[in-house]
């Protein structure tokens, strides 16, 4: 496990918060937040985010007052330097919001997912 830096992956105080509090509701077991990326969409790549059991060899690891989130190796390099915020509008549909996505090096048509603003995920 090697940790990440705040250079790596910010999280706003409305994120970390959100966090602390879905970590708390969890199952006995859980070792944090994953954000991982998939392929998929016109701009090539998604993010989301579930819970996990296991922080491996390769994961990187950024702990804010007791929020984990854990980031593969592969994914990484899609996030490094993006900002993680919580937005709830009380519309009904907070959500995640990845903020200042890397564009990516090729391919992307619309650019939804790899804009500076990015709800992806």
């Amino acid at each position: 496990m090697n940790l990440l830096s705040e250079q790596d992956l910010k999280l706003t105080a409305a994120a970390t918060q959100k966090l602390v509090d879905l970590l708390t509701q969890a199952d006995e077991g859980i070792e944090g937040i994953r954000v991982f990326a998939q392929p998929g969409g016109c701009s090539g790549i998604s993010f989301g985010m579930t819970f996990s059991d296991k922080i491996g060899e390769n994961d990187l690891v950024r702990e804010n007052e007791g929020a984990k989130v854990i980031v593969g190796s592969d994914t990484i390099e899609h996030l490094r330097g993006a900002e993680i915020d919580f937005i709830d509008r009380g519309d009904g549909q907070p959500s995640f919001v990845f903020n200042n996505i890397p564009a990516p090096a090729s391919g992307g048509g619309c650019g939804s997912c790899a804009s500076k603003s990015s709800s992806c995920g």
